[in-house]
């Protein structure tokens, strides 16, 4: 780590190296805001639709699942403090230089199109608001679309002017995202103590499917697990932490805790207050679940011409975390020539990775106009499920490579997960991955997912033939533990 008294590690020449900024407080927001963020408005209707009024049950599922993962992550972030994460794990595991590459792109790719998720959820609900003020302005499809592109663009400058100033931004966008949860809370609660909602159908099983409980908890709990994604990008983040070893148990699991408390206390709420059998109709109307558990809870109260942005908020903070660890991986792997050196271009006032943002920024811009035109199935949901698709492999060799590292005795884990939890967590992943979890129509997400790491392979060999022809070495991760440095 960068110091005053030591020397930072530069693996690839001149170009400066990043801000280390982030204590306790600013992890545990980060971690928090990242994770509640765009996911419970992107998922909570589709979930509903699987399983009725048991909408809370898979996102206690995909919370057990997310937490054996984050119990490996956890034992290999104390073990190897560096800011490579999944990568670092894979290479230290496997020694595969190529394999590694596919992890940290993966990695990429679910930032990009997490990102992307985000910023349709923003643009409907931005729209929404603004014709509730009574601003009627274009609510289509292609509105959409270019209010989507223009937040992308937008959020690149953002990331452009820093680390530090894109973090402390975090704990705004944080604070009001919570606002926004606690209100469709209380406005669920306010109706059941009335007497208003019908307690039983919190506890039904209802499938818009064929499915019986198990299959439908199945597909629910793969659309749930965007929703509890987001304590990975942590890792990612762990130079620009002050004393990783000791803080990230603590801060992490904490972070899941808090957030899977809102989950639950959001899904109940939604299914208190949307009448049974109107569900269908709310879900239709995409991105604007919560939305209308506000207008229909609280219909004598204004709350619904400022809600819509409060949403904006919550999920602007999603994106924003998602493409700053997107661009700070690209610059790593460009650093450690497996991507193109032109990748790695650092701003030199603000330290910032402007190649990086700038690439991850159009293929996100692509991604959105391809996936909005071309995608038979809704963009969020295509999107969202192609997010945790991407993760849900990750973690499963996250989890494995933890088995694996139990036998490197050169460091020893400050934090040591049960013996059985990394074995648990791979066979889960891998489930949630597979395509029984989801719909046929939602099978594109493998359509997009393959297509994005394809664009990394066709970069990955560019570099290698450069490599080889120019620079007469082999093409490999010269530096892992300096991922991110």
């Amino acid at each position: 780590m960068a110091s005053s008294t030591t020397e930072t590690l530069d693996v690839n020449g001149p170009e400066p190296d990043l801000k280390r900024v982030m204590g306790p407080k600013l992890l545990l927001l980060f971690i928090v805001g990242d994770i509640l963020g765009a996911g419970v408005y992107a998922v909570t209707g589709e979930m509903a639709l699987e399983v009725g009024g048991i909408v809370w049950v898979p996102f206690l599922v995909a919370f057990g699942v997310a937490t054996l993962t984050a119990l490996s992550y956890l034992e290999l972030v104390t073990k190897y403090p560096q800011a490579a994460g999944a990568a670092l794990y894979t290479h230290k595991a496997f020694g595969l230089h190529f394999v590694t590459f596919l992890v940290a792109f993966a990695v990429v790719c679910s930032g990009i199109t997490s990102a992307s998720t985000s910023s349709n959820l923003l643009a409907t609900n931005l729209l929404a608001g603004f014709d509730a003020i009574g601003w009627h302005v274009p609510q289509g499809n292609n509105a959409i679309t270019v209010v989507a592109l223009l937040f992308m663009l937008l959020l690149a400058a953002i990331n452009l002017r820093g680390v530090g100033e894109s973090v402390k931004f975090n704990v705004v966008l944080t604070l009001v995202e919570m606002a926004a949860l606690v209100i469709v809370i209380g406005i669920g609660f306010s109706v059941m103590a009335k007497g208003d909602a019908d307690m039983g159908r919190i506890v039904a099983f209802q499938s818009g499917s064929d499915r019986g409980v198990f299959l439908a908890v199945t597909v629910a709990t793969a659309i749930a697990f965007f929703a509890m994604v987001g304590f990975e990008d942590s890792v990612n983040m762990v130079e620009e932490t002050q004393d990783p070893e000791k803080v990230f148990p603590r801060i992490m699991l904490t972070g899941l805790g808090i957030a899977v408390i809102f989950y639950v206390l959001v899904a109940v709420s939604v299914i208190a207050v949307i009448p049974e059998g109107q569900i269908e109709s709310v879900v239709a109307d995409e991105g604007k679940v919560l939305l209308n558990v506000v207008q229909l809870g609280a219909p004598g109260i204004p709350i619904d011409k400022v809600f819509p942005f409060l949403t904006v908020v919550a999920v602007a903070n999603t994106a924003l975390i998602n493409m700053l660890m997107a661009s700070r991986l690209l610059y790593g792997m460009a650093n450690q020539d497996v991507l193109p050196r032109s990748l790695g271009k650092v701003l030199p006032g603000r330290r910032t990775p402007w190649a990086g943002i700038l690439f991850s920024t159009v293929l996100a811009l692509v991604l959105i106009v391809v996936v909005t035109y071309q995608a038979e199935t809704t963009v969020i949901g295509a999107l969202s499920g192609t997010t945790a698709l991407l993760l849900l492999c990750v973690f499963a060799v996250v989890n494995v490579a933890c088995i694996v590292l139990r036998r490197d005795t050169s460091t020893e884990s400050k934090f040591r997960a049960p013996a059985w939890a990394p074995l648990l967590g791979s066979v889960c992943c891998l489930y949630l991955a597979g395509p029984w979890a989801r719909d046929s129509e939602d099978w594109v997400q493998y359509k997009i997912a393959g297509g994005m790491l394809l664009v990394g392979i066709v970069l990955w060999a560019l570099t290698w033939a450069t490599n080889r022809g120019v620079r007469a070495q082999k093409t490999g991760f010269r530096d892992i533990e300096h991922l991110e440095d």
